[in-house]
């Protein structure tokens, strides 16, 4: 239920920040102070003459929130509460419904259910709006105060209203609270094709990728056709694990670059040697809901050529954010940089484009549902080269590979027609002439 974040890169760089700041300080302008001023007065009115008492930590983590809040949608300041389920969440263990969501004009708007979780069993999807808690009205909240009502001790009962855009009327779901233990890899083989499905880049994940290329290889006795890695509905997490993962499909180049205010501010990061597959044929899956570090990883292995990005344009965060401790239980989690892939793109806004454009033909909702992206978010960062996709999205042409409807392949025993499309085409591509030629070459 959180949204998602990346960890500080390097905390020595973040620490040297602080000698800046401190100068910086030093050059305010005489406006500037004149507006602390107008600030310390109206803490001083609020706190003597507000018809409640209010105590002054209240009023002050308000005004950081509000000065937070005119930034970006992804800097925020998180109190002890905050920094527990953030360190829950990166750790891949909490307790919740399983959502990834944010705030929109008052209203709580889903941007992920993960997979295997109470949210993604009872239909919730990306684009729906919750309204109501166990019959109580959410809007005017904040996120956090959405969020801790969602929570609750694993069994009890928690009756959300969703309302989809689409459908005439809202609707009721009833979930249990469980302990989320997610598990960010999970993997099996269809045919001759091995299935990495990436839920979330939590500590562990660039390791369980590593496994299941092992545990593929194992289970078919051979090297597979090719891989699937299936990162649609996957927030992003943290930088390194994203790293990590591209690394295991690549043996040399750039990953991604990180590019901070300054010219000279840039991160690069790069492969190691070695190619954990061996250089057999990838399909990496998206859709809206794939985000931050699940587009570092397509953008990498789309332009190293090295997979065939298939689904739906991804969500379009290309911002970093820094996670700076300020005590023991608090920290700011700020948006220093953004990330381009090895091309020199930046995914802000645009997202990653697929190489071949997969609807999703099991979802009998898929044609009428909004699509929710970075764009949509207030205050996001603008890219400096702007793309406009709605032409290309709103294709009215029929595809003729795009026929059948949810209820044909559900009679056909296809249950996730992207996932199938992927698999198939991996399939298609061992049998071509060129690649039994050189498989016989060995």
């Amino acid at each position: 239920m959180f949204r998602p974040l990346f960890r500080a890169t390097a905390l020595v760089s973040a620490l040297a920040l602080v000698p800046l700041a401190t100068s910086g300080l030093a050059a305010v302008d005489n406006d500037t102070y004149k507006e602390l001023d107008q600030f310390m007065n109206v803490f001083e009115r609020v706190r003597a003459e507000y018809v409640d008492k209010v105590d002054d930590k209240t009023l002050i983590k308000g005004a950081i929130n509000g000065m937070l809040a005119s930034l970006d949608p992804h800097s925020s300041f998180l109190d002890a509460t905050d920094f527990q389920s953030m360190k829950a969440q990166t750790d891949g263990n909490y307790g919740g419904l399983g959502l990834t969501v944010s705030m929109e004009d008052g209203v709580v708007k889903v941007i992920a259910a993960s997979e295997d979780t109470p949210a993604a069993r009872a239909g919730i999807k990306a684009g729906d709006y919750i309204t109501h808690l166990n019959g109580e009205l959410l809007y005017g909240g904040t996120l956090d105060e959405a969020v801790e009502q969602m929570r609750g001790k694993p069994g009890t009962a928690l009756k959300v209203t969703i309302v989809r855009p689409g459908r005439d009327k809202p609707f009721d779901l009833s979930l249990t609270r469980e302990v989320i233990e997610l598990k960010p890899v999970k993997w099996e083989v269809r045919g001759d094709v091995g299935v990495i499905n990436i839920n979330a880049f939590s500590k562990n994940t660039g390791a369980g990728v590593r496994a299941a290329i092992v545990g593929i290889e194992k289970s078919l006795g051979h090297k597979p056709a090719g891989y699937v890695v299936d990162l649609r509905s996957n927030p992003g997490g943290l930088l390194d694990q994203a790293i990590e993962v591209s690394d295991a499909f690549l043996d040399h180049g750039e990953i991604v670059s990180q590019r901070g205010r300054e010219k000279n501010d840039i991160e690069r990061y790069y492969a190691k040697p070695g190619d954990d597959t061996h250089g057999a044929p990838v399909i990496v899956l998206v859709d809206a809901g794939s985000a931050s570090a699940s587009e570092i990883v397509a953008g990498a292995l789309q332009d190293h050529h090295r997979a065939i990005v298939m689904g739906e344009r991804s969500f379009g965060k290309g911002s970093v954010q820094t996670l700076l401790p300020l005590s023991q239980t608090t920290a700011l989690r700020l948006t220093t940089a953004r990330y381009y892939t090895p091309s020199g793109r930046s995914v802000q806004e645009g997202g990653i484009e697929p190489d071949v454009l997969v609807p999703q033909l099991s979802d009998p909702d898929y044609k009428d549902r909004p699509r929710f992206r970075e764009a949509d978010l207030r205050r996001h960062l603008i890219n400096q080269a702007k793309v406009d996709n709605s032409i290309l999205e709103d294709d009215v042409k029929e595809d003729p590979r795009f026929r059948l409807t949810s209820e044909q392949l559900e009679k056909q025993g296809v249950k996730d027609f992207q996932l199938d499309y992927a698999v198939k085409t991996l399939e298609r591509l061992a049998k071509l002439p060129a690649v039994q030629t050189a498989s016989r070459g060995k």
